[in-house]
C-alpha cells in the first residue's frame, strides 16, 4: 500500500512541473459549442466542457489546497493519500486543454510539412498512423484516451493509449501531440456506445496545423 502512495506521488510530482501553478481555470474553447457539428453534437460539447471538465478543474484546486495544508503541517500521510486525485483530475485538467486545441471547424484532411514527414518515416504512411491510433483508442478498457505522442529520447513518433485521465508526459514520457478522448461522456449522447464510428469520425476535425505546431515545438 505504501509503494503504491510513492508511486503516484511520484507522477504528481512530474504533473506539477508540467502544469500545476497557481488556481487552475477553465480554458475557453477557440470555437462555438455547435461549430464542430455534425461530428460532435454541441449538446455534447457544452456537457464535456462545462461539466466534466470544469468539474477536473474545480476538485484539482481542491486537492492542490489540501496538499498545501499537508505541506505546511508536514503531514505525510495526506499528502501520499492525495496523490491519485491530483493524478486524476491534474490529468483531466491537462488531457482536456490539449484536446479542445487539436480539434477545429476547419480541421480534418491530412498533415503537411515536417509532421507529414514524420509520419510516414515512423509509420510508412498517413493512413497506417491513422488506423493505429484508431485501434488504440478504440481498444481502452473502459475509459482513456488514445495519443499521438513525440518521443524525444529516439526522435520518434509514438502511439499509445492510457486508461482514465493519466497524463501522457508525467506517466510515459512521450510529448503529446494528438490526443482522442474515449471517455463515454466524449461521444455517447450521440454515437451511442459504438466508440468505432465516433473515433473514425473525429478524424473528421482534427487540426493539424495545431497537431504540427505541437510537434515542431516537441523537437
Amino acid at each position: 500500500m505504501f509503494s503504491f502512495g510513492i508511486h503516484h506521488l511520484s507522477v504528481f510530482r512530474k504533473i506539477s512541473r508540467i502544469a500545476f501553478a497557481n488556481k487552475h481555470t477553465l480554458p475557453e474553447l477557440g470555437y462555438e459549442y455547435n461549430a464542430l457539428e455534425p461530428t460532435i453534437s454541441g449538446q455534447i460539447m457544452e456537457i464535456h466542457h462545462r461539466k466534466h471538465h470544469q468539474a477536473y478543474v474545480n476538485n484539482l484546486n481542491t486537492a492542490e489546497e489540501q496538499l498545501a495544508e499537508a505541506q505546511h503541517k508536514g503531514d505525510t500521510s495526506k499528502i501520499i493519500s492525495l496523490a491519485p486525485a491530483l493524478k486524476f483530475n491534474g490529468g483531466g485538467h491537462i488531457n482536456h486543454s490539449i484536446f479542445w486545441t487539436n480539434l477545429s471547424p476547419n480541421g480534418g484532411g491530412k498533415p503537411t510539412g515536417e509532421l507529414l514527414e514524420a509520419i510516414i518515416k515512423d509509420f510508412g504512411s498517413f493512413e497506417a498512423m491513422k488506423t493505429r491510433l484508431s485501434s488504440s483508442a478504440v481498444a481502452v478498457q473502459g475509459s482513456g484516451w488514445g495519443w499521438l505522442g513525440y518521443d524525444s529520447v529516439t526522435k520518434r513518433l509514438a502511439i499509445t493509449a492510457l486508461p482514465n485521465q493519466d497524463p501522457l508526459q508525467a506517466t510515459t514520457g512521450l510529448i503529446p501531440l494528438l490526443g482522442i478522448d474515449v471517455w463515454e461522456h466524449a461521444y455517447y449522447l450521440q454515437y451511442k456506445n459504438v466508440r468505432l464510428d465516433y473515433v473514425n469520425a473525429i478524424f473528421n476535425i482534427i487540426d493539424w496545423k495545431n497537431v504540427s505546431a505541437r510537434f515542431v515545438a516537441a523537437k
